[in-house]
């Protein structure tokens, strides 16, 4: 079943790359207290997320935090070393948490996870944006079509 408003996010652990390595952090430790946009994405490095999806979110990411969101986050079915050489590679160190769900586990608990196997891509996310404010979801868009539409960063901004 798929998350919806007004839902409370489930209890997962995501890794995150620091200088010390990657490391676990929960959804406690991310969501509660706070407004966050999250954001999802198939895949780092695969052409629509990279050129497209997160570049918006970059832009507009004074814009994002001066409508009151205290986090962007961006989560991908992908490992904590990617995830962070993604950051690197996009200028998005430390301005977005890079957030890797490498089993999946948040995907399929959220029910937004995508079996892309017959592409060769294995299990991944779809492609979504979310705003959660204290744990609880107030916004969700998740595209239909490929592109990023409803989950873009202009479409968030008219959304806080």
């Amino acid at each position: 079943m798929t998350i919806s408003v007004g839902d409370t996010l489930p209890e997962v652990t995501f890794k995150t790359m620091t200088d010390d390595g990657a490391k676990a952090i929960t959804s406690a430790e991310i969501f509660p207290g706070k407004k966050v946009v999250l954001f999802g994405v198939p895949g780092a490095f695969t052409p629509t997320c990279s050129n497209n999806h997160l570049p918006g979110y970059l832009e507009n990411h004074d814009a994002i935090l001066a409508r009151g969101v205290d986090t962007i986050a961006v989560v991908s079915v992908n490992d904590a070393h990617v995830m962070g050489a993604w950051a690197r590679f996009t200028g998005g160190e430390g301005k977005i948490l890079f957030l890797a769900d490498g089993s999946g586990d948040f995907a399929k608990a959220v029910g937004l996870d995508n079996d892309l196997s017959a592409a060769g891509m294995g299990l991944r996310s779809k492609r979504f944006s979310m705003i959660i404010d204290d744990g609880k979801v107030t916004a969700l868009n998740v595209e239909t079509k490929p592109g990023v539409d409803e989950s873009g960063a202009a479409h968030i901004l008219g959304q806080l």
